[in-house]
This record gives C-alpha cells, sequence and structure tokens, in this order.
C-alpha cells in the first residue's frame, strides 16, 4: 500500500505565501492584469467556436460538400470505425472499454488514497474528462458495432450482396442477358440506398469535442508535471508513488493509442474548447481561494507573486506547442497511414 499512498514526503503541498480571502490580496494591478489575459482569451476562444461550429453546422446541413473549409464536418460512423479497413470494429470497442475501466478504477483509488481534495488539480480534471472520453466512446462503439453486423450480415438485394467493407458483387442468374450500362446504374444506386453515410450527430460532435480538449490538456499536464513540475519536488526531496506515474502517463498513452487507430478528424479551431477548459479551471481556483484559506496546487497560479502575469501568460501560451504536437502526431500518423495503407479511410 506504501507504493501508493507513498510517504509523508509524497503528500507535499505548495507553501501558502498569502491568505488569499482577504481583500487585498485581490485588488491589485496582478490580478487584474491576469483577469485581461483571461478575459481576451475566453473572448476569442467564443467568437472562434460560434463561427467555426456554425459553418460546421452549415456543412453538415450541405451533406459536406463545403467540408474543406473549417475540417470540422465528419460522419457519424468516424467516431466508432478503426482507422484500417481490414480491423474489425469490435476491437477498438474493446481498447475504449478497456480503457475506460482502468482510467475508471485509478481515479477511485486516487479518490480513495487523497480523498476529493485531488479535484483542485487540474491533473484530475484531466484524468477524469480522459475517462468520460473513453465511457462516451464505448458506448458510441457499441452502437456502431450494432450498425456495423446489421450492415454486414444483412444487406443483400436479389443477386447483388452488400458488403460494407468490401464493395460489391454483381453476380446474374443463370441465363439473364441484361445491359452492361443498366446493371451499373443499379448497383449505384443500390450502394447509395444501403450504405449511406450520415453526418455526425450532437453525440458524435461532443465525443469529438472532448477528443480535442484531452488532446491539448494531456499534453499540458504531462509536459508541465514531468519537465516543470518534477525538478522542482526533486528540489523538495518529493518522492513519486504508483499512483502519481499513473496519473501522469496512462492518459497520454491511452489516448494516443486510440488517436493511432480512430478516424477523427483534427481541426485547428477547436483549441479554443481546450483554452475554455483551463480557463473554467483558473477562474474554479479564484473562486474557491477567495472563499477558503488554502494553499495553491500550482505555485505559478499564485497571485502574490509580482510575476504571476508572467505566469499566467507563459502558460496559456503552452496550449499552443502542447494543440500542435498532438497535431503533429496525427499528420504523422496520416503520413504513415498514406505511405503503408492508401486504402485508410483517414485519407479522406
Amino acid at each position: 500500500m506504501s507504493l501508493i499512498t507513498g510517504s509523508s514526503k509524497d503528500s507535499w503541498h505548495p507553501v501558502m505565501t498569502a491568505d488569499t480571502t482577504i481583500a487585498s490580496y485581490w485588488m491589485n494591478w496582478r490580478f487584474f492584469l491576469c483577469v485581461m489575459w483571461v478575459l481576451f482569451l475566453m473572448t476569442i476562444s467564443l467568437i472562434l467556436i460560434r463561427k467555426k461550429e456554425n459553418c460546421s453546422r452549415k456543412e453538415c446541413d450541405s451533406g459536406g460538400e463545403t467540408k474543406q473549409e473549417t475540417g470540422s464536418f465528419f460522419y457519424d460512423d468516424e467516431t466508432w470505425r478503426p482507422c484500417l479497413k481490414g480491423i474489425h470494429p469490435a476491437w477498438l470497442l474493446l481498447f475504449r472499454c478497456s480503457a475506460f475501466i482502468v482510467l475508471l478504477v485509478l481515479l477511485i483509488v486516487a479518490v480513495f488514497v487523497n480523498g476529493g481534495s485531488i479535484f483542485y488539480y487540474y491533473t484530475q480534471w484531466t484524468v477524469a474528462s480522459v475517462t468520460i472520453y473513453f465511457g462516451l466512446g464505448s458506448i458510441l462503439s457499441m452502437h456502431g458495432c450494432y450498425q456495423y453486423h446489421k450492415r454486414v450480415g444483412g444487406d443483400k438485394v436479389d443477386h447483388v450482396d452488400v458488403d460494407t467493407e468490401q464493395g460489391m458483387n454483381f453476380s446474374p442468374g443463370s441465363g439473364e442477358s441484361c445491359n452492361l450500362s443498366m446493371a451499373r446504374k443499379n448497383l449505384n444506386s443500390v450502394i447509395e440506398g444501403l450504405d449511406v453515410r450520415q453526418p455526425a450527430g450532437n453525440w458524435a460532435h461532443l465525443f469529438h469535442v472532448i477528443f480535442q480538449i484531452n488532446a491539448g490538456t494531456v499534453m499540458l499536464t504531462d509536459c508541465v508535471f514531468w519537465f516543470i513540475l518534477l525538478p522542482f519536488l526533486a528540489i523538495k526531496d518529493y518522492h513519486l508513488n504508483v499512483l502519481v506515474i499513473g496519473m501522469h502517463t496512462m492518459n497520454a498513452i491511452f489516448l494516443l493509442a486510440d488517436t493511432a487507430f480512430n478516424c477523427l478528424p483534427f481541426p485547428w479551431f477547436r483549441i479554443a474548447y481546450f483554452f475554455m477548459w483551463t480557463i473554467v479551471y483558473v477562474i474554479f481556483q479564484w473562486v474557491v481561494h477567495a472563499c477558503v484559506k488554502i494553499w495553491w496546487p500550482y505555485p505559478f497560479l499564485d497571485l502574490s507573486s509580482p510575476f504571476s502575469p508572467l505566469w499566467y501568460f507563459a502558460v496559456a501560451a503552452m496550449h499552443i506547442p502542447c494543440y500542435g504536437l498532438f497535431s503533429f502526431i496525427i499528420k504523422l500518423k496520416h503520413a504513415l497511414l498514406s505511405r503503408w495503407f492508401p486504402e485508410s479511410r483517414c485519407l479522406r
């Protein structure tokens, strides 16, 4: 159990530098400058979301004919189909269910060991969001596997066998003679009638938004912990335990593995949701500290430092390379798929 709970040094908290419940802590130029950063990012994010999401809905109404404009249009089956045609959707379902169970157990154990106060940390918000992503993804994959089974197992019209993965084979009966051009037209009409792809619905869009939020938060959380906080904690003689390592590794491993196999697009404008997620966390911290005298979960959030506006700006700026890193990983995936598997569903 000590590997999970660790020693007293493992439960290190930052030292409180000032009383956050008094008015003088907030009524100063440092806080007002940080508020200006937050309001500016919030305004830009909301404008971007409203503009681009409206374009996405117009694309959906037009059947995706202009999807290149924002890159946000996608089909409902892209939430549950693997990127390779040779992989059965059930494998993606199995992976998502396994990831959901592991992350949920990890989160429950963390709450049991450390209490509900762990949700003061951005890390736990990230892990909870990734857990929700895999839970919702498992439900969508279950529905998708049902749809896949229904299409593959039951789509037969006369002598035309429809296979959603392999295409169609036309087999005229013995003694039949038909015009080849007419037959091709009939085949095309059958395909259009039986295998029409539906634009993504509300649950699919929610799933996609959570995916892109997690793409940024996982990169930000793990990079900040391993490259910024951990060296600082090493100075304080802080010892890692299995639970801390799991919280800062399993979320990235599972999300990257899911990314390697799914078909979800990755439009850049949804970095706005990533910013909004962090803004909500910052406002939550401000409200809590204004009401309760408590330590800050991260030293760079402490507004008593004269450098706090610079810290807030630096953390906000880190969102762009973190989101860009995940975007690069997806572009690398597409490049490899185009070389090794030209028939990949991701190459659309």
